[in-house]
């Protein structure tokens, strides 16, 4: 029995256990560890403080499932607050989780402060001093003692000001916070629209004292990556009357003037009451002011008068109920059911809503539109989410699903050209390849594009074959010119760009993500009857081959043959070694020549044969190491710094272009180092902190941790098939609407040691298979026996599927 090297708990919290990265590389779960059944709330099971630490970028406050507005701390950090923090700048009202740019919101931000505020020092806030409205001056400390993050809830209290608890809750439009104060002196609401996240830079701002309950503004700010320009309307309204105002500007402060705006600086109001306890309900609105009212008025009020916060709280808790209760499972320590309902929280989160209660939302053409019957979406991370996370929403949420389909759709119909990374209502250029094409026939294939199958198609063939005009926003596959006269995307450093990348600069990556988009395109071509397209996109599947030399030699590891880029002229970049960052985004040869799982047969020839694949993985996951001690392998030999992606050979399970690979085994035929593979790498998500490896990239990360825990991993786009491993419970139950349950049961299951599978039945009959088709799992059962020890499961002739673009 090989026993994972998982982690001691620190001492509790009120429901929330802290697990350190020094103990999980260090200390033993007791063999005898009772298992545990999933407690009966899965809202409490959720720690949203997981993330928090070591740029896992995940914020700890409140939020609907997909929500417009979030509510949580601001701090040190560009994504908005991490655990160390030791102030609170204010509580903002836009939040992204788990990105990797800088700009991630934290607009509209509120902090309850005490004291005097007027001319002269005998105040405790001098308006005539401009830097005592700066967040970083007013920020008040707070304890993590008695904190508690909840689907749906956060609380935490703050240590200054005499002392004063917040809590937190949001509708999906709507953000709530609750004050109390513990001191006599004036109670005060700080709306801060000046500043927002570290680093996200606010260019201009407004706000306005409307009546003795209510503040009406709106904040532009520059958007992910060095983006361009959007502006959010807020409307904020307090159950509590005000008993005095004024507002900031960059010179100063001034009692009792109503409104100020302009450009870039410090800038906001300041509220006082004379209650103890004042709760604040803020909507926001893309499309305007109006929109922020109607949005307050739909989500944050009945009949005219405000919702309790916790009238609001227990809706929004109820509905994260029966989100997270879509997957039940059972077995597992308190620790390990923390880690499952977190991931699956953090995949709801995202993409946001983006259309007001009303149906109105800003186009990608500036234009307001009506979304009739259905809920417009935006903030696509399509680079990231589709390998995992959209496969997950269209199998959990498929009415969601098919609303996010239309979105990305109405973005091409409205700004001209379908989307890489989607930010707000316009196109960041960001990351590479062409993520959109595997994003939306994943979703075609799981039925969210019904009726909708030949706009859909015109779009993606379009994308796939031309490049968009100079005019646009867009880049699109910019180096399509050389990809479909040469076979490969040109290595050029020099290539103009519209925004933060573009493919040319990363020529070898950017050809393999292509190739891969084109093969998920001839699947949707094939089944739409347009054979002739299918051909010649499956050959284009095969471009990958186009950037192979077979020459390029490892003499360290001793294998020969890997990707390499190409220059305009067709020859191979020079020097070159599969280590080298030239050509490669956000990784090394080493983890893109994995990114084939299209055509498994044309890689194996490639390296010399399933023998060789086999010893190349073996080396690139460090196998024999991992079978000694598997989470020290995975923290000492795979992670690196979130952000170093270059000079590697091995695994890197913080970042997206690898993350199917431990199912490449399987697709060679050896499918149990696939369930070792798996299960070294969910040592790495912990009930802590710093429990998630790598930026989470809007749910990304988090949704390989369910796969893998549930066993299932659509390792191959467009065509349907999870790909098999030892799941992490010995029983999941998977709601999927529209049809019978799927109920995935493995007898014996023990988070604590590597397992492998012995043997599965689907249905009630043997299955030999390592995959199962989406048709399998509706209303279908995966039963597996498991054993200490490899077996020949899986290994037989047919066991693997085949490759959609391999040559025939």
């Amino acid at each position: 029995m090989t026993t994972l090297s998982t982690g001691a708990a620190m001492p509790r919290r009120p429901r929330r256990v802290f697990i350190t990265a020094l103990a999980a590389l260090t200390s033993l779960v007791a063999a005898g560890a009772p298992a545990v059944a999933q407690p009966a709330d899965p809202v409490e099971a959720v720690n949203t403080f997981t993330g928090t630490q070591d740029e896992g970028n995940t914020f700890p406050g409140a939020s609907a499932p997909f929500g417009m507005t979030q509510v949580s701390p601001i701090g040190t950090h560009y994504a908005g607050w991490q655990y160390p923090d030791e102030r609170i700048r204010g509580f903002g009202h836009f939040f992204l989780s788990g990105a990797g740019c800088w700009e991630q919101g934290g607009l509209i931000s509120t902090l309850p402060t005490t004291g005097s505020i007027g001319p002269g020092q005998g105040n405790d806030f001098d308006t005539t001093q401009p830097a005592e409205f700066d967040h970083n001056n007013y920020a008040a400390a707070y304890t993590h003692d008695g904190e508690v993050g909840d689907a749906g809830y956060y609380r935490t209290r703050l240590t200054d000001y005499d002392g004063i608890d917040v809590e937190a809750t949001a509708s999906t439009r709507a953000g709530v916070e609750r004050y109390t104060f513990d001191g006599a002196a004036p109670g005060n609401v700080f709306v801060n629209v000046g500043q927002a996240n570290a680093r996200n830079r606010v260019t201009g701002s407004g706000v306005e004292v409307v009546d003795d309950h209510t503040v009406r503004g709106w904040v532009r700010s520059i958007g992910f990556c060095g983006g361009r320009e959007y502006t959010v309307w807020f409307t904020t309204r307090f159950d509590r009357p005000i008993s005095s105002f004024g507002t900031w500007q960059p010179d100063g402060g001034q009692a009792g003037r109503p409104a100020v705006s302009g450009g870039e600086g410090l800038r906001g109001a300041w509220l006082s009451f004379g209650e103890r306890q004042v709760t604040a309900t803020t909507s926001i609105s893309h499309v305007d002011q109006a929109g922020a009212d109607a949005n307050l008025a739909a989500e944050g009020t009945d009949r005219g008068r405000l919702l309790g916060f916790d009238d609001i709280r227990e809706r929004t808790q109820d509905v994260w109920r029966r989100e997270l209760g879509r997957i039940r499972v059972s077995g597992g320590s308190a620790d390990d059911q923390a880690v499952f309902a977190t991931s699956l929280y953090h995949v709801l989160l995202q993409p946001l809503t983006a259309s007001d209660a009303d149906g109105r939302y800003r186009g990608f053409d500036e234009r307001i539109h009506v979304a009739d019957g259905w809920t417009y979406h935006q903030f696509f991370s399509l680079w990231d989410t589709y390998r995992t996370q959209n496969q997950l929403l269209a199998l959990l949420v498929p009415g969601r699903a098919r609303d996010i389909a239309r979105s990305v759709l109405t973005i091409d119909e409205q700004g001209g050209w379908l989307p890489r990374w989607a930010y707000a209502n316009y196109e960041t250029n960001t990351m590479t390849g062409d993520p959109v094409t595997p994003f939306l026939v994943d979703l075609w294939r799981f039925g969210a594009l019904r009726g909708l199958e030949e706009q859909a198609y015109r779009a993606l063939r379009r994308n796939a074959d031309e490049v968009p005009p100079a005019e646009s926003q867009y880049e699109g596959r910019a180096g399509n010119e050389s990809y479909l006269s040469q076979g490969f995307v040109q290595y050029d450093t020099d290539f103009p760009k519209k925004g933060q990348d573009v493919d040319p600069h990363h020529g070898g990556s950017a050809t393999m993500e292509y190739a891969l988009a084109d093969c998920s395109l001839s699947i949707m071509a094939g089944a739409l009857g347009r054979q002739a397209d299918a051909a010649e996109l499956a050959e284009r599947g095969r471009s990958w081959r186009n950037v192979w030399d077979p020459a390029v030699h490892d003499p360290e590891r001793g294998f020969t043959g890997f990707p390499r880029p190409r220059v305009q002229d067709g020859s191979w970049v020079e020097p070159y070694e599969p280590v080298s960052d030239a050509g490669f985004h956000e990784g090394t040869a080493w983890q893109y020549q994995w990114l084939t799982q299209q055509d498994v047969p044309g890689l194996v020839d490639a390296v010399g044969g399933a023998e060789q694949a086999g010893k190349r993985l073996d080396t690139f996951f460090a196998y024999d190491k991992l079978l000694v001690d598997p989470a020290r392998t995975a923290r000492e030999d795979w992670v690196i710094d979130p952000y170093d992606y270059y000079g590697e050979f091995r695994y890197n399970p913080n970042n997206e272009p690898d993350l199917h690979s431990p199912w490449m085994y399987s697709l060679i035929g050896q499918p149990a180092k696939t369930s070792a593979v798996a299960r070294a790498q969910q040592t790495l998500f912990t009930n802590a902190p710093d429990g998630v490896t790598g930026n989470d990239d809007l749910g990304t990360m988090s949704a390989w941790y369910v796969f893998s825990a549930l066993g299932l991993y659509p390792a191959v786009p467009g065509t349907g098939q999870f790909v098999l491993n030892a799941p992490r419970f010995e029983r999941a139950v998977v709601e999927l609407p529209g049809g019978k349950p799927l109920t995935i049961t493995a007898r014996g299951a023990d988070p604590r040691k590597l397992q492998y599978i012995d043997q599965v039945q689907v249905s009630g009959g043997p299955h030999e298979q390592v995959w199962v088709g989406l048709e399998q799992l509706r209303g279908g059962s995966i039963d597996h026996s498991l054993s200490d020890r490899p077996s020949d499961w899986g290994t037989g002739p047919g066991s693997a599927p085949e490759s959609p673009c391999a040559k025939r």
